[in-house]
């Protein structure tokens, strides 16, 4: 074997490595000719006598300069077969999400961690990548998922759909590719054709079912492109890297963000701005964000994200900024002892008064504002104008609290002492129903709207746990039903 740094060596394994890629992405080993042919094809052309490296190199040298193409392999010498079915529209090497494009590979290997497509993903854009999208995996590989996700089917729906590739291919004629949900896409044309509908829980089934391969891989790199892992489980995947991803959106030590906020100092946030991460040009959200009590700038890869810490911050700031109100009501609001008996198996009683406060002033101030402040002179403005109902929201919200929290500790014993089989499943189930709806921090997370409504969730379970005893077996069904 010679060892050599001639040109025609590396291009011809440049190009060997680009027609591996070819079987990878037909996921066929047909297309690349054999190492005998590849073999021949050097001792066709090389004098007999050059054994070595060194002899090698001279006589290429010489020669090259003649022709400078010697030795170069052109397709034609070495493909199998002609790779017609692989076109770039059919295995393109990015995709296109957004203002983004990722880059895609392929790889041919059963049972390898990285078999099949492989799309390679900054960490914070996680968070934002659609899921629908991946299901669709490129359209080279579209037919086979779909048959493989039709096959993956219970017998009683998969009857229906024989022979499965003519129903497959008949549906595909009429489905838009990277058009909304693919199993969905699918069923619409199925019950089309035969009047059977697949419900969604089936075809989550079967697509829990198919090869890895049928479903995309995502690499995950930090903001220099570093690996930081892959899956091919998106929900898994944005949990395990949600704080590379956030650390990945980090203002610069020098900026502004890193300085705490006040209320009357902070310069307008901008709402969007572009962010170089892992040589991608993003569109980041910058917002301001609460940390440990005290508010700085952050950014976030979703505009949703970062209006809902935005909020946060803002009510963190207008409770620094209404310092003596907020001081005055944490003596006075209404049946502080009570709350601090009813909520300690959730938390502190302070910890408690300080989100009412907080949701407080956001019912009081933030609540009704089609645009929240993005300076400190208009949140200032704001809460000047807003203030005088404070105590009004402040003592209301406090009674709202009472209120839910006996109905949840009148529920909370009803769990105690000796619990009868026959009522354990739902009492398992109303446990976590409750489990939902009362928690440390629920006054400030649940918005407005839905936290007035919780004290008549509450008396329907109440109502639900008083009829179990005649009617546990209605309550399964009924459960099962939901």
């Amino acid at each position: 074997e010679i060892q050599s740094r001639a040109k025609c060596l590396s291009a011809n394994a440049k190009l060997l490595e680009q027609l591996d890629e070819l079987e990878a992405k037909a996921r066929r080993r047909d297309i690349l000719a054999d190492e005998e042919t590849l073999y021949r094809y050097y001792d066709e052309r090389l004098p007999a006598e050059i054994h070595q490296t060194a002899t090698f190199d001279a006589w290429y040298r010489m020669e090259s300069q003649k022709n400078p193409q010697l030795l170069i392999m052109r397709e034609e010498d070495v493909l199998a077969r002609e790779a017609s079915e692989v076109t770039a529209n059919q295995y393109p090497d990015t995709l296109r999400l957004g203002e983004l494009t990722l880059s895609l590979t392929y790889h041919f290997e059963p049972n390898h961690p990285r078999d099949g497509v492989t799309l390679r993903v900054p960490a914070p854009l996680l968070l934002s990548l659609p899921a629908e999208r991946l299901e669709w995996l490129v359209p080279g590989l579209l037919e086979t998922k779909c048959v493989a996700l039709v096959r993956n089917l219970p017998k009683a729906l998969r009857k229906n759909f024989v022979p499965v590739p003519d129903f497959v291919k008949a549906a595909l004629q009429r489905m838009v590719f990277a058009e909304g949900s693919l199993p969905q896409s699918l069923g619409r044309e199925l019950l089309r054709m035969t009047g059977v509908r697949v419900t969604d829980e089936a075809w989550a089934e079967a697509a829990q079912q198919v090869e890895s391969h049928l479903k995309m891989n995502l690499e995950v790199v930090d903001a220099n492109g570093k690996f930081l892992g892959e899956g091919r489980e998106l929900d898994e995947l944005t949990a395990r890297f949600a704080e590379a991803g956030q650390a990945a959106l980090a203002v610069p030590h020098s900026a502004k963000g890193q300085q705490p906020v006040e209320a009357k100092g902070f310069a307008k946030v901008a709402e969007k701005t572009q962010q170089k991460i892992a040589g991608l040009s993003m569109t980041v959200y910058p917002a301001l964000v609460e940390e440990g009590g005290a508010v700085k700038e952050g950014r976030f890869s979703t505009q949703a994200e970062a209006e809902y810490q935005h909020r946060r911050a803002l009510q963190r700031l207008l409770l620094q900024q209404l310092a003596e109100p907020a001081k005055f009501l944490r003596s006075k609001l209404p049946g502080q002892t009570e709350l601090a008996l009813l909520y300690r198996d959730l938390g502190r009683v302070d910890a408690l008064i300080e989100d009412i406060l907080l949701a407080s002033l956001d019912s009081c101030i933030l609540e009704g504002e089609t645009t929240l402040p993005r300076d400190g002179a208009g949140l200032l403005s704001l809460a000047e104008r807003k203030r005088g109902g404070l105590t009004e929201h402040a003592e209301r919200l406090a009674r709202l609290t009472l209120e839910i929290l006996k109905l949840w500790h009148g529920l909370q014993k009803r769990f105690k002492g000796k619990i009868d089989l026959a009522q354990a499943v739902a009492l398992n189930d109303i446990k976590g129903q409750l489990s939902k709806l009362v928690y440390p921090g629920f006054i400030r997370e649940t918005p407005a709207v839905w936290l007035k409504e919780l004290p008549r969730y509450l008396k329907a379970i109440e109502m639900r746990l008083e009829k179990l005893g005649s009617q546990a077996q209605k309550d399964r069904v009924w459960s099962i039903e939901l």
